[in-house]
C-alpha cells in the first residue's frame, strides 16, 4: 500500500515537473515584461565622406542591478565592406550626436565623460580606437557641425550671469521663474589656435546648419531660449561667420523643424506647417537665400497630400529626398524641385523609421518591422535595395509574436480612419476577447506599423496575454495632411475621440472584441483621451490607465510649459475667453459620473502636464466616482518616465490593472496589489 502511495505522489511531483518546465518553456517563448529589458535598439547612424563605415548608438537596457538611470547609449561602427560591426565606445556611456571628422578617419560625438565638466565633444579614431576630447569649453555643448578641418561652429549656453552666481554663492537656493533664462549662443572654434568666436548675443539659437561652402549657417532662432518659444517663435536666420552678422531670412509662421542646404549652397529647405495653427511640420518647403520671397509666396510640395514629411536631405542640387507620415507607414520620397510630383522610393509597409542620412546614393536609417525594434538599415537610391546591416537582437527569432496588421474602418461621418491592430497571440477565429486601446500623445503624432512595444506601449506583452492591442490615428493626428490634422483645432475630445469610439465600435461588430472587456491607456493627450474615458464615456469602459495625463483644461493651461503652442495650434482662444467651453473639455467636470477604475500615474517634476493634473483628477475620482482608483506619483520623473525601475514598475503596474479588470473578472471594488513581485 505504501509502494502504491509512493508510486502515486512520484508520479504526480513528475507531472508537475514537467508541467513547471512546460509553464517555463512557454514563458521562454512568448514577449514578458521582463524580455522588453533586454532589447537593443539602434537610435542614431551617421554615414562617413567616403561611404566605408556607418557610425551607429546603440540603445543598450540599463541592467537592474546597476545604480537606478536610464538606458546606456553605446557608439559602434559599421564596416561596408566586411559587414562587421565594432563596438568603439560602449558600456556605462551616453553617446550623442554622431558624426564624422571632414577626412573621415574618426568618429565624433557628444558626451558627459569621467572627470570631465559637462557635456562636451569627442573623437575616436576607427584605427586606434583611443577617445579623445576634441577641445574644451565651460559650458555644456549642445549642437556640433564642422566648417572644415579646423574649425567646428557649436552651440553652447551662456554663462550664468555674475549677479546670478553672487546670489547663489551667499547660499540663497532660489529661482527667480523665467528671469534667469540663459540664451544658447552659436560659436566658432578654431582647432589651431584655440581660439573660440562668440557669432550671436540677445536671442537663442535652437538649431542649425552649415552651409557647405563653409561661410555662413542657416539657424533656428528664437527671442528666448523657453521651451514655448522652442515650439512656436523659431525663425530661420542666417549668421555670417566671417563678420558675425544675423540676418532674418524667412518669416516662417508657427512651428520649424529640419534645415537643409543645397550641395552649392545656394537653396535652403525645410519642414514646416503650412501655416501657424497647423500643429504639425509636416510641409515641405525650398528657396534661394537671399531671397525676396515671402513664407506665402513658398511652394509647399506636398500640399493637399495625405502625409506629414518627418525628415528631408538633398541627393543633388536640384532634387530633394524626403520621408514622410502616410498613415501608418513611413515613406521615402524623391522630389526634383521643378517637377511637379514626387516619385516614391521605399513603398508604404517596407520598413518604419524617423531619421535617415544620404551620402551619394547612400540611404542610412534606424528602422524597425512590427516583428523586430531598430536596427541598421541601407537603401540604395539607384538600385532601390533595402538592407538590414545588423542583428542586436538574436535572441527575438525564438519568440513567438503575434499578428500585427494595419486597420482601416469608417467613421460616423464616412471618414476612412487607419490604425494598427495587433491580435491575442493565441487567437482563434469567431471568439471574442479583451481589448487595450492605446492612444498616441500629442495629439500631433501616429502610430506606426512597425514595432510597438515599448514600457509605455504595451503592444506584445499585452498580446501575450491575449489581448487585442488597438492603436487608432485619430483625426488631429499626423501623417493624414493638413486637413485631417486641422480637424481637432478648437475641437479637443470632439470628432478625434469620436473617431476612437468608432473604432472600438467596429472591433466590437465583426465579433473581435467583448463589448464588456475594453480598457483605455496612454500618455500625455492618451492620458487625456483615457481620463476622458473614464468620467465622461464611463459606461463604455471597464479599466483606464491615465499617464501625465490632462484633468482639468483650466488648471492645465495655466501650468503648463507651452501655453503659447497649447493657444496656437490647439484651442485658437484663450480661457477667459471662453471660460464654460474649456470646462466642457475637461474630464474633472464628469467625475461624479465615473463608474470605471481608473490608475492614474504621473511624474513629480513633470514641466508639461503639471502633477497637480494628475491630483485633480484622482481626487474629483476619489470623491465622487464610484469606482477604485489609485494614484502613482514617479519622483524626480517629467513629462514620461526616464528611470529604468521607473518604466518596469510602470508596465507591469498597468498590466496588473489591466488584467484585474478585464481578464480576471475581479471584484470591481477591489484593487490590484499595491507592491509587485518584480521578478529580482
Amino acid at each position: 500500500m505504501k509502494l502504491k502511495l509512493f508510486k502515486t505522489i512520484g508520479f504526480l511531483l513528475s507531472m508537475l515537473f514537467i508541467a513547471l518546465i512546460t509553464v517555463f518553456a512557454e514563458e521562454d517563448n512568448i514577449f514578458t515584461p521582463q524580455k522588453l529589458f533586454e532589447l537593443n535598439t539602434v537610435v542614431e547612424v551617421s554615414i562617413s565622406p567616403d561611404k566605408g563605415h556607418i557610425a551607429y548608438t546603440l540603445l543598450v537596457p540599463r541592467p537592474f542591478d546597476h545604480d537606478p538611470g536610464g538606458d546606456y547609449r553605446e557608439l559602434h561602427v559599421y564596416n561596408v565592406a566586411t559587414g562587421e560591426s565594432t563596438g568603439l565606445v560602449t558600456g556605462e556611456h551616453n553617446v550623442f550626436s554622431i558624426g564624422w571628422t571632414p577626412h573621415g578617419d574618426a568618429v565624433t560625438f557628444r558626451a558627459n565623460m569621467p572627470d570631465i565638466a559637462g557635456v562636451q565633444i569627442f573623437t575616436v579614431d576607427l584605427e586606434e580606437k583611443e577617445v579623445e576630447q576634441l577641445f574644451e569649453h565651460d559650458m555644456s555643448i549642445r549642437q556640433y557641425e564642422f566648417v572644415d578641418e579646423n574649425t567646428v561652429a557649436f552651440v553652447a549656453s551662456e554663462p550664468v550671469a555674475p549677479e546670478t552666481r553672487e546670489f547663489r554663492d551667499k547660499g540663497f537656493n532660489i529661482e527667480i521663474f523665467e528671469e534667469e533664462l540663459q540664451h544658447l549662443n552659436l560659436y566658432l572654434k578654431d582647432l589651431n589656435n584655440g581660439e573660440t568666436r562668440q557669432l550671436t548675443e540677445g536671442v537663442t539659437v535652437f538649431d542649425f546648419v552649415v552651409c557647405p561652402h563653409g561661410k555662413r549657417a542657416a539657424a533656428a532662432i528664437a527671442p528666448k531660449n523657453l521651451v514655448d518659444h522652442y515650439y512656436m517663435f523659431k525663425r530661420i536666420h542666417v549668421v555670417d561667420f566671417e563678420t558675425g552678422e544675423t540676418e532674418l531670412v524667412m518669416e516662417n509662421p508657427g512651428k520649424l523643424a529640419t534645415l537643409a542646404w543645397s550641395p552649392d549652397g545656394e537653396k535652403l529647405a525645410f519642414r514646416a506647417p503650412s501655416k501657424r495653427e497647423d500643429s504639425v511640420e509636416g510641409s515641405l518647403f525650398v528657396f534661394e537665400v537671399p531671397t525676396d520671397k515671402k513664407f506665402e509666396d513658398l511652394r509647399n510640395y506636398v500640399e493637399g497630400m495625405e502625409l506629414s514629411v518627418i525628415d528631408i536631405a538633398w541627393k543633388d542640387n536640384n532634387t530633394l529626398l524626403f520621408a514622410a507620415e502616410e498613415g501608418v507607414d513611413i515613406v521615402l520620397s524623391e522630389q526634383a524641385i521643378d517637377a511637379p510630383g514626387r516619385t516614391k522610393l521605399i513603398e508604404p509597409g517596407d520598413i518604419v523609421f524617423r531619421r535617415f542620412q544620404h551620402v551619394d546614393g547612400m540611404t542610412a536609417f534606424a528602422g524597425n518591422t512590427p516583428s523586430h525594434p531598430s536596427e541598421l538599415f541601407v537603401f540604395d537610391t539607384e538600385t532601390k535595395e533595402l538592407d538590414r546591416k545588423t542583428n542586436h537582437n538574436p535572441w527575438l527569432d525564438e519568440i513567438n509574436l503575434s499578428k500585427q496588421r494595419k486597420v482601416e474602418y469608417f467613421a460616423r461621418d464616412e471618414m476612412l480612419i487607419e490604425g494598427v491592430l495587433l491580435y491575442p497571440l493565441n487567437y482563434v477565429e469567431g471568439e471574442s476577447y479583451p481589448l487595450i486601446t492605446y492612444i498616441h500623445g500629442g495629439p500631433e503624432a501616429a502610430c506606426q506599423n512597425g514595432w510597438n512595444t515599448h514600457y509605455s506601449i504595451w503592444g506584445q506583452i499585452a498580446t501575450a496575454r491575449d489581448y487585442f492591442v488597438f492603436m487608432p490615428n485619430y483625426r488631429a493626428s499626423s501623417g493624414r495632411g493638413v486637413e485631417f490634422t486641422m480637424t481637432g483645432y478648437g475641437d479637443l475630445v470632439g470628432t478625434e475621440y469620436e473617431d476612437v469610439i468608432d473604432g472600438i465600435n467596429y472591433l466590437i461588430e465583426i465579433g473581435y472584441v467583448d463589448k464588456n472587456r475594453v480598457g483605455m491607456g496612454g500618455g500625455s493627450y492618451g492620458g487625456y483621451f483615457s481620463a476622458w474615458s473614464a468620467t465622461k464615456y464611463t459606461n463604455r469602459f471597464a479599466a483606464s490607465v491615465v499617464f501625465v495625463g490632462i484633468g482639468n483644461q483650466i488648471s492645465k493651461r495655466n501650468t503648463t510649459d507651452i501655453p503659447y503652442e497649447d493657444y496656437y495650434v490647439h484651442w485658437g482662444f484663450w480661457t477667459h475667453e471662453d471660460y464654460e467651453r474649456v470646462y466642457d473639455a475637461s474630464p474633472v467636470k464628469y467625475a461624479h459620473q465615473s463608474k470605471t477604475p481608473t490608475l492614474v500615474l504621473h511624474g513629480t517634476d513633470d514641466p508639461r502636464v503639471h502633477p497637480s493634473q494628475g491630483l485633480e483628477i484622482y481626487r474629483a475620482l476619489k470623491l465622487h466616482g464610484e469606482a477604485p482608483v489609485r494614484l502613482v506619483w514617479y519622483e524626480g520623473e517629467g513629462h514620461g518616465n526616464r528611470i529604468n525601475l521607473n518604466r518596469y514598475d510602470y508596465l507591469l503596474r498597468t498590466m496588473e490593472w489591466f488584467d484585474h479588470y478585464l481578464r480576471l473578472d475581479k471584484p470591481k471594488d477591489e484593487m490590484p496589489p499595491k507592491y509587485l513581485e518584480y521578478g529580482f
